[in-house]
């Protein structure tokens, strides 16, 4: 064969694969044999290993994916992947209606309901009808590059099919990657056979297929896509939502065929009531139903909160409910001390996953619902929610049970447990507790915080038994002890090696990271980033005063006392400078001065829901004319803007005579924005 040929063969050979692919695992409509397909493929194989020149990236034979990856490159999402807000009524979803038809100003609202598909969501890219990135949804603003594991998933075209000719030269598309349910079957008994722990649901194995850091090792999972939002075609326009995933089919994108556009909110939860029970037929999980405004233009009106569109919400069935027996009560030490109880239950299914345990909370909820150990009790799991003991079912238990009694020492280090007057929670007070020193660490390193690659549960605790470390600064003089650390068992240098790295690369860290990764109680990342964004580094931090620190905007008195009162410990002083020894970056770029303008100097508190903007956007618009956004009500306050279904605060401020604004009311005085 010349040349010539083989590269047209290459070309022709491509497509007709590309087109198999299609019919089979997205039209389900096989047109040809396995075998056939196979002795097609090697026939590509085999001219490309030839004529390696003609073979191009979006070739069926890449589907196995490229190098196995060292680290996932981060990728920005523009716009933002948002979450969306949760209905669980029909009664809240007729809320959602009336405030999307009020945006714009009354007029008709068509929806287009969807399936929740419960996988990891995925964002794509292709360029001149190529794919080119694939990135996980990460926090929203920041995903994953899985670009290569992507190119495993079969349903996901390597090519668009060109559409009236042509494909536009950028596409974004998003959508979710998932695992079937029988997918998930077939692995675990793989995975029972080699005596290894069990994947526990669809999604968690979709994610972790997902992020396998060799593509073949994806491959083996067979995840699959349903792709749902158009975000951008170039040289491409629609009219609707509706219209939109029909572009996408087009394009040889597989989208879910249970969908469903209609003219009512009635119609909606007509469509909710059928999948309550419909669910459990699909071949795959759902976690809920997705309903979303389907006219770009009334979507561009409605706007967005800082989480979450106006436009759209997810529909969550209501909690999945058994019954089981509490086999026994266990204690686990939290970082901060906290001493959380846990129902050991016997096993049973909810929601998907086998459940063995139920948070009871604290002691409080205990008494009040009198759970014993022995007793048959209902546990519920919903969404995202940990399993919990609902009510004991008093006609089952037996007479032989006794109340079960909070245990005065720590199960961890024997220290006597407190309980603060006004608190709910039991704490062991010390904090070389070895139990807060192995989740302080593993805080320490989680994705969230320092990101540290490859230190997970079984390595820190070891890491502390063996005290190659008492506490998480400690992770950056481990490269002194490489020799220790490469005989342990299953180790090994390589796998030292990469640790240490992974450990070092954190040093350079944003300093938002390193305050969220201390784990001081009350502070989540966006108080850590908070706190780096106006203060600028760790030593302004530590010296700050609590009034200082409530001066950030969004930074209540709670946060402010608990930040104020960890930087008085004397072992977070040493636990600082252990870190600043190691090298830890401690600086970040500090925000310029606050805005002046009308509120300047001026404390406003906002209370109940706002239908024009989110929780952070309105602080941020306070900020932005001078002002600082509290979370608590005093007689130093300028104003309180009210929402809907206001609660104490709006009581508060009327008792105290401050005066209360209505959105309306802050428009007209300090609008336009």
């Amino acid at each position: 064969m010349i040349r010539q040929e083989a590269e047209q063969r290459i070309i022709d050979l491509s497509a007709e694969l590309h087109r198999h692919e299609h019919a089979y695992y997205v039209l389900n409509q096989p047109e040809i044999t396995d075998a056939e397909f196979d002795k097609l493929i090697q026939e590509l194989k085999r001219l490309e290993e030839e004529y390696p020149e003609f073979r191009r990236p979006d070739s069926p034979t890449q589907r196995v994916g490229g190098q196995a990856a060292s680290d996932f490159a981060k990728v920005q999402h523009e716009p933002p992947m948002l979450s969306l807000d949760n209905a669980f009524t029909a009664e809240q979803l007729r809320e959602f209606d009336r405030r999307a038809r009020s945006l714009v100003d009354g007029e008709p609202v068509a929806y287009v309901c969807e399936l929740k598909i419960d996988g990891l969501s995925i964002s794509l890219r292709y360029e001149n009808g190529r794919f080119v990135q694939g990135a996980t949804r990460g926090d929203g603003e920041t995903g994953e590059d899985v670009t290569e594991n992507l190119k495993t998933v079969r349903t996901l075209p390597l090519r668009l099919e060109p559409v009236d000719g042509r494909v536009p030269p950028t596409l974004i598309v998003r959508g979710e990657c998932y695992m079937e349910k029988r997918t998930l079957e077939a692995l675990n008994e793989k995975l029972a056979e080699q005596g290894k722990a069990l994947l526990q649901n669809p999604r968690n194995a979709a994610a972790g297929g997902l992020r396998q850091k060799d593509p073949k090792k994806t491959r083996a999972r067979r995840l699959d896509t349903f792709l749902y939002q158009l975000v951008t075609a170039d040289g491409f326009s629609v009219e609707s939502h509706w219209e939109s995933l029909d572009l996408l089919e087009r394009f040889h994108f597989k989208v879910n065929p249970n969908r469903v556009r209609v003219q009512s909110i009635d119609a909606v939860i007509a469509w909710t009531e059928e999948w309550r029970e419909r669910r459990y037929e699909l071949p795959y999980e759902i976690d809920g139903l997705v309903i979303k405004v389907d006219d770009p233009e009334q979507r561009r009106r409605m706007g967005f909160t800082a989480k979450f569109p106006r436009w759209a919400i997810a529909y969550k069935f209501p909690a999945e409910e058994q019954e089981t027996v509490v086999e026994g009560i266990s204690l686990e030490v939290g970082r901060t001390g906290a001493v959380t109880p846990s129902a050991d239950l016997r096993p049973i299914r909810i929601a998907g996953t086998t459940v063995k345990r139920a948070t009871l909370h604290n002691e409080d909820n205990i008494r009040q619902k009198d759970i014993r150990i022995g007793d048959t009790v209902i546990v519920r799991k919903a969404g995202e929610i940990i399993p919990e003991v609902v009510r004991v079912v008093l006609e089952k238990r037996s007479p032989d049970t006794e109340p079960w009694t909070f245990p005065e020492t720590c199960p961890a280090c024997g220290a006597e447990l407190v309980r603060a007057e006004g608190e709910s929670a039991t704490r062991c007070p010390n904090t070389l507790c070895p139990a807060q020193q192995y989740r302080a660490v593993l805080h320490f390193a989680s994705r969230d915080a320092m990101d540290i690659d490859g230190l997970g549960e079984a390595l820190v605790q070891l890491f502390l038994e063996e005290e190659l470390i008492g506490d998480a600064a400690d992770l950056y003089k481990l490269h002194e002890r490489r020799s220790e650390l490469v005989e342990i068992e299953r180790m090994g240098a390589k796998s030292v090696d990469n640790l240490l790295a992974a450990i070092d690369a954190t040093r350079q860290n944003p300093l938002y990271r390193l305050v969220y990764a201390l784990g001081i109680r009350h502070v989540g990342e966006r108080a850590a980033r908070l706190l780096a964004e106006y203060l600028g580094s760790m030593e302004a931090i530590e010296n700050a005063t609590p009034d200082e620190l409530q001066a950030i905007p969004g930074l209540g008195p709670k946060i402010a006392e608990s930040v104020s009162e960890f930087f008085r410990s004397p072992r977070s002083h040493e636990l600082l400078q252990k870190l600043r020894a190691a090298g830890v970056n401690m600086v970040g770029e500090k925000r310029t001065a606050p805005a002046e303008g009308p509120l300047t100097g001026k404390t406003v508190v906002v209370t109940g829901t706002l239908t024009r903007w989110g929780r952070k956007e309105i602080e941020e618009l306070v900020a932005s004319l001078g002002g600082k956004a509290s979370g608590s009500v005093s007689k130093k306050t300028f104003f309180v803007l009210a929402g809907e279904a206001a609660g104490s605060k709006l009581d508060k401020a009327r008792d105290l005579g401050v005066p209360i604004l209505s959105e309306e009311e802050f428009l007209q005085q300090y609008g336009p924005f």
